[in-house]
């Protein structure tokens, strides 16, 4: 959710349960705007709060004018003070697949793991023991990375590209009409696109390839991993991911108001295909 709407958006997503205190609201508020400032940003979005036992992780990413370019994340433990996190890596993400459980809430935390690594000493082969340890800001940075690649959401005609190849915001964008909203076609993925490129030309002619470049939700897998509800008398409509447990978009329909929480664990909900 846009920083610069922070109230409404918090106030719009709210039927979930992802809420904030009113010192916490206010401290984000004062925060992001000197982290735009700061980093120089085009936008900064609050991306949500991972729950940890010992504190919660609250996340915020800055954008680039092009806004499908490489985010910056930026996380807090008190909403005041924020750190640059790194960028997300394959092997950053291989590395953390191992760790499971909650989140403890302190980045210099260690998880350990135990691998078995193959060693030789001449033509014999031994399986030795090997305690490899995870430091939990690389387990924060992996999950974040995985979260928005999975189920970061913008509802259609919310951005566009240009000819040049730039990704901007629509300023002319009014908001999705009511049946529009209701349909999971109306929605893209907020990154780069995967499966649009393994499309044929058939059944890329009916896109728009100035507002249609982006992965619609439609296809996503397993099929049925989104809930989609109209609330407030269908003044609101609300996306819940049942993949990552968290995961909150809503859009007010004919309104400029749309935008994405997660609140949640950090873990994925793995046993979603037999659930279906």
């Amino acid at each position: 959710m846009d920083a610069e709407s922070l109230l409404l958006s918090l106030e719009l997503a709210s039927g979930s349960g992802q809420g904030l205190s009113p010192d916490r609201r206010a401290s984000l508020l004062t925060s992001l705007t000197l982290v735009k400032r700061d980093y120089r940003y085009d936008r900064v979005l609050f991306w949500g709060r991972i729950l940890g036992l010992v504190a919660d992780y609250y996340i915020a990413q800055g954008l680039s004018e092009d806004q499908l370019a490489p985010r910056k994340t930026l996380y807090s433990l008190n909403c005041m003070e924020w750190s640059l996190l790194p960028p997300a890596t394959e092997e950053m993400v291989v590395q953390t697949s191992v760790v499971k459980g909650r989140f403890m809430g302190d980045p210099s935390h260690e998880y350990e793991h135990t691998e078995l690594q193959k060693t030789s000493e001449g033509d014999k082969v031994f399986e030795e023991e090997v305690v490899v340890q995870i430091k939990e800001e690389t387990r924060l940075v992996s999950v974040i990375d995985q979260i928005d690649k999975a189920v970061a959401v913008i509802p259609r005609g919310a951005l566009f590209k240009t000819p040049f190849g730039p990704i901007h915001v629509n300023r002319t964008f009014e908001g999705l009409s009511l049946s529009e909203a209701k349909k999971l076609s109306s929605y893209f993925h907020f990154r780069e696109p995967v499966e649009l490129r393994n499309k044929t030309l058939l059944e890329k002619a009916d896109l728009d390839p100035s507002l249609d470049f982006m992965d619609s939700l439609e296809h996503d897998i397993p099929k049925g991993s989104w809930s989609i509800q109209a609330e407030r008398g269908n003044a609101l409509v609300v996306l819940r991911s049942l993949l990552w447990p968290g995961l909150t978009f809503f859009h007010a329909p004919r309104t400029k108001n749309c935008g994405y929480i997660y609140v949640g664990t950090g873990e994925k909900n793995i046993d979603l295909p037999f659930m279906l």
